[in-house]
């Protein structure tokens, strides 16, 4: 079989793993059973919400965990904020106890959210004066984050950290803008129709696709944590912390809240993903704004290819966690390659001298067989979370949330570029009520 053979199968071979994984993530999905309470009092409860220029957000993300979760105690730390922000939680914490206001200053501050939340760690660890650290949670929540009130109950069962060897529980994550009938008021209404797609696939995509790939990680022991309702055990961190320079989130990673989770599996700790409790956020209804996040997501997939040896020599993963982690970490540049060769393909099909024409079904069909896995979660989201919707409807989300998938691409590529250029800071990506137009759409340390 010649080379350019070889690379025409190469997408089929990309199609076939992605196959095989959503059927992994399909059934697990279709199997889910509801999670067991258990009693929250049982622990200590902290919540750490780390912000920089969040003044739009951050008192009603304060009151309402204040308000939901009376016993717990909040952290909120400022990152050298250059708008209202620290400002607003100082006036939170005089008239309340329980709310702490950790204060980073420059040239120290705007390192990355990883030294954000190990600061709240080291102030947390100064004020505990040997309690039992065991019995302590922690629980990073965005500065857009709404808990839901019973997620305590969820995660503190057997499922959770009743279970001694847990150290890590990653709960839902749901967008809670998906109703909102003009997210960008000053637009016009086709804008705005984009704006409510966006919205709504980037919910389903949180709620079924990477909802099934968090319960197919249970079964295969690699649950990822995500920056947004992040809870693990404070002795967890403190195992990682003393392997790491007292840091147990990772200060130049731009996803130090899914290598955090790697690092819990390597120090022996069980990492496990709660389904039916969740923390909202709003959805991006900005373009720009989308793909600046998911650039940094992108970047972040590439740098965890640093710990893929430790991951194959750890006898903390079986082969199936280890597979799956090698997936994840390769994503991006399987995407970027899958790009090159298809316009390698096209370029080939425009110049066709007869000896290439058999190439059209083979790249029609490689099109039909990718949307198929998007179309069929359509319908299961429309069920689950929209029954009131038509399943007209259902299909219709299922179609836009292939169209969606194609930003995959273009993230991919732009997260390859910066690395070659090293651009590695971390970008904050500006909150929907931030006025758009006016400064850049992320600030990059």
């Amino acid at each position: 079989m010649s080379t350019s053979h070889l690379l025409y199968l190469f997408p089929f071979l990309l199609l076939a793993c992605f196959f095989v994984y959503w059927a992994g993530a399909r059934t697990a999905y279709a199997r889910r059973v509801p999670t067991a309470k258990g009693d929250p009092t049982a622990h200590d409860w902290h919540f750490f919400v780390p912000c920089r220029d969040e003044e739009a957000v951050i008192a009603t993300t304060v009151t309402r965990l204040r308000s939901d979760f009376p016993t717990a105690r909040v952290w909120v730390v400022d990152d050298a904020s250059e708008d209202l922000t620290a400002s607003i939680v100082a006036r939170l914490a005089d008239r309340d106890p329980a709310v702490r206001l950790v204060s980073r200053r420059l040239p120290d501050a705007r390192t990355g959210k990883g030294a954000a939340l190990n600061a709240a760690y080291a102030a947390l660890g100064a004020e505990l004066h040997g309690a039992d650290r065991d019995r302590v949670v922690v629980c990073v929540v965005d500065a857009d984050g709404q808990v839901s009130p019973e997620a305590l109950d969820r995660v503190s069962g057997p499922d959770g950290f009743a279970d001694p060897e847990t150290g890590g529980v990653q709960i839902g994550v749901r967008m809670r803008n998906t109703d909102d009938p003009r997210p960008l008021p000053h637009r016009g209404r086709l804008a705005n129709a984009y704006a409510r797609l966006l919205i709504r696939v980037q919910d389903m995509e949180f709620a079924t696709s990477n909802s099934g790939m968090q319960l197919l990680r249970r079964r295969t022991g690699s649950v990822g944590l995500g920056g947004n309702g992040q809870f693990t055990r404070l002795t967890a961190l403190d195992r990682i912390a003393a392997a790491e320079g007292g840091r147990p989130w990772q200060h130049d990673a731009l996803l130090e809240d899914y290598e955090l989770g790697l690092q819990m599996r390597l120090t022996g700790h069980r990492v496990t993903h709660v389904h039916d409790t969740w923390v909202t956020q709003e959805a991006l209804p900005h373009t720009r704004r989308f793909l600046a996040q998911r650039t940094r997501w992108a970047q972040g997939n590439i740098q965890c290819v640093r710990m893929a040896g430790r991951i194959v020599s750890s006898r903390h993963y079986r082969l199936s966690g280890v597979l799956e982690a090698l997936y994840t970490f390769f994503q991006p540049l399987a995407h970027l390659v899958t790009l090159l060769l298809t316009v390698v393909m096209v370029a080939a099909l425009v110049m066709d001298d007869g000896t290439t024409l058999a190439t059209w079904p083979l790249a029609l069909l490689l099109a039909a067989a990718s949307l198929v896995p998007f179309l069929l979660w359509g319908p299961v989201y429309r069920r689950d979370f929209a029954p009131g919707r038509s399943r007209f409807t259902g299909l219709l989300w299922g179609l836009a949330l292939w169209l969606y998938a194609y930003h995959l691409f273009v993230v991919c590529t732009r997260a390859c570029l910066r690395i070659l250029r090293g651009r590695t800071g971390w970008a904050k990506t500006r909150r929907n009520a931030e006025k758009a137009g006016i400064g850049p759409v992320a600030i990059e340390s």
